[in-house]
C-alpha cells in the first residue's frame, strides 16, 4: 500500500476524491489535512470529519492554514457551487469526532520524518500547507516520494479568472513556491480533468445500489451538478477534478505529462497563471493528456 498525506478544502469535488481514495486497495489514507479554499479552513475540517464518518473510516484530520502565505484571508467561493455547507447542503448534524491537536503542517513534516522517500502528497485545494512545511521543514523536498497536485492550466484558460484555475489563484505564492521547490510534483491541472465528465445519469445508478451512503453523494453531486449546468448548459453532469488527482496517484498510467519549470504569476491581471516552460529547472510534470474513460470506470468501480 501506498502511504498518502491527502491536503483537502474539503467542498463536494473534495468529497468525491476521498471517498475514491478511502476505497481504494492501493492507498493508505495516513490523514487529512485541511486548509481554506472551497470553505474557511473550520468548515473544510468539518466537512473532511463528515465524510470520513459517512463512510465508516477511522483516519484522523488535522487543521491547517485558515489564509494564503501574503494575502490574508480570501473571499469565499459563491454558494452555489458548492451549498450554504460546502457539500450541497446535505450536512444534517456535525461529525461525532473532532480535530487533532498537531497542526497540519507539523503533522506533514512528522509523518515524512517518519516514512522518508515513502508517501505520496495528494493535494487537492490551496496549496499553503505545503509550502508553509517547505518553508518550515526545507529537508521535506529530499524525503517525499511524490506530490500530486490537482491545480493550474497551463495550456487551458483558468476556471476562476481568464488565466488562473482556483486553487492556484487562492495562494498563488504558495503555488510558486511548491513548484520552485525541487518537490517531485505532478500537477493534475485543467489540461486534462477538464477532459472528464461524470454523466448525470450516473447518480440513478447511486441511489439504486441500496448502499447506505449512496444518498449522501448522489445529493451532493447533484447539486454541483446544478452549479455546473448554470455556466455549461449543456455538460450534463460534472468534470472531475479532485477525483482524477487521485486516479493519477493509483496509476499514473491515465495520463501522459510533459516536464516542465511552472512558474505562477503573482501580479498583474494574470495572478493566479502556471506559466510552464521547457527550459530552466526546476521541472515538474505537468499532465497534458487523460484517458477519461478508462479513468471515469476506474472511478466508479470505488466511489461507493
Amino acid at each position: 500500500m501506498k502511504p498518502i498525506i491527502f491536503d483537502v478544502d474539503t467542498g463536494i469535488d473534495d468529497a468525491l476524491a476521498m471517498a475514491y481514495a478511502l476505497n481504494s486497495p492501493e492507498l493508505e489514507i495516513l490523514g487529512f489535512t485541511t486548509c481554506f479554499g472551497n470553505v474557511p479552513v473550520e468548515e473544510a475540517a468539518r466537512n473532511t470529519l463528515a465524510v470520513v464518518e459517512k463512510l465508516g473510516k477511522h483516519v484522523p484530520v488535522f487543521l491547517g492554514a485558515e489564509k494564503s502565505l501574503t494575502r490574508g484571508m480570501k473571499e469565499r467561493y459563491p454558494k452555489h457551487i458548492h451549498g450554504e455547507d460546502g457539500l450541497g447542503n446535505t450536512l444534517d448534524e456535525d461529525p461525532m469526532r473532532t480535530v487533532e491537536a498537531e497542526s497540519a503542517t507539523d503533522f506533514i513534516i512528522d509523518q515524512v520524518k517518519k516514512l522518508p522517500n515513502e508517501i505520496t502528497i495528494i493535494a487537492v485545494g490551496p496549496l499553503t500547507n505545503l509550502a508553509l512545511a517547505v518553508n518550515k521543514f526545507p529537508e521535506i523536498v529530499s524525503l517525499v516520494k511524490e506530490v500530486v497536485i490537482m491545480g493550474g492550466a497551463v495550456y487551458v484558460p483558468g476556471n476562476v479568472t481568464p488565466y488562473g484555475e482556483a486553487n492556484i489563484v487562492s495562494d498563488p505564492e504558495a503555488a510558486d513556491c511548491v513548484f520552485q521547490s525541487g518537490l517531485p510534483v505532478t500537477l493534475v491541472g485543467l489540461d486534462v480533468t477538464l477532459e472528464t465528465l461524470l454523466p448525470k445519469e450516473k447518480l440513478a445508478d447511486w441511489r439504486a445500489s441500496g448502499k447506505e451512503v449512496a444518498p449522501f453523494f448522489a445529493d451532493m453531486t447533484e447539486f454541483y451538478m446544478s452549479a455546473y449546468a448554470s455556466s455549461h448548459p449543456d455538460i450534463g453532469g460534472c468534470a472531475l477534478h479532485d477525483p482524477l488527482a487521485v486516479g493519477v496517484a493509483i496509476d499514473s498510467s491515465f495520463v501522459k505529462t510533459e516536464k516542465l519549470n511552472v512558474r505562477v504569476a503573482t501580479e498583474g491581471e494574470e495572478t493566479g497563471r502556471t506559466i510552464g516552460k521547457h527550459s530552466g529547472e526546476p521541472k515538474i510534470q505537468v499532465c497534458t493528456q487523460v484517458q477519461s474513460d478508462r479513468f471515469l470506470k476506474h472511478f466508479l468501480e470505488r466511489i461507493l
